[in-house]
């Protein structure tokens, strides 16, 4: 299993309509061979910054099987234009 993490600050005011457009992106990840599952936090102290986790099965069902689909191109459309800056996305394997 592969995590991925990504920090998303969202541009100031934006917040309820990231939220929102984010629930309506949720269905094309969700979509992609090897998607386990996903999860948006928002930060306390900062209301604009939020942390996404996406539990993957390999790390190229990300990479390769979302990243160069058609579902991805509708995730960017919808999320994208709110982040400043954009985020790095890293992945991890879990030791313990």
């Amino acid at each position: 299993m592969i995590l991925e993490v990504a920090v998303l600050n969202v541009i100031s005011g934006w917040e309820t309509q990231f939220e929102k457009d984010f629930a309506i992106a949720g269905q094309y990840i969700c979509a992609i061979k090897g998607y386990i599952r996903h999860s948006l936090s928002k930060c306390i102290e900062q209301p604009n910054k939020y942390i996404l986790l996406v539990e993957w099965q390999t790390l190229e069902d990300h990479t390769v099987g979302f990243r160069q689909s058609a579902d991805y191109l509708e995730w960017k459309r919808l999320l994208h234009h709110y982040y400043d800056p954009f985020p790095v996305v890293e992945h991890f394997e879990r030791v313990v």
